[in-house]
């Protein structure tokens, strides 16, 4: 199911929208939304690693977050140089959710 919603662009970045969508041979609707999930995907993901990094998650917890798995996670955190905080809750936790998969 859709529902429509209105935003204001500057007229540069409508352009650049349309230049897109005539490219890749799609509606504009297609490029903003394809833009949007980008942005979602990427906020999330900012957003575990910066619960993990204070402590307030644990990896598993944080991979749930940003939904990729915990091996992906701690890619992720690596490459942004997140130190681990690993201890036995955490290796509990990650031990339940592998048993429940």
């Amino acid at each position: 199911m859709s529902e429509v919603v209105s935003a204001r662009l500057p007229k540069e970045k409508v352009r650049l929208v349309e230049e897109i969508a005539r490219e890749e041979k799609v509606d504009k609707s297609t490029i903003l939304e394809r833009a949007l999930d980008h942005y979602t995907r990427e906020w999330k993901l900012r957003k575990a690693v910066e619960l993990y990094r204070d402590g307030c998650v644990t990896i598993s917890r944080a991979a749930e977050i940003a939904e990729i798995s915990v091996w992906e996670m701690i890619d992720v955190l690596a490459q942004r140089k997140v130190a681990h905080q690993y201890g036995v809750e955490d290796l509990e936790e990650d031990l339940k959710a592998l048993e429940s998969r």
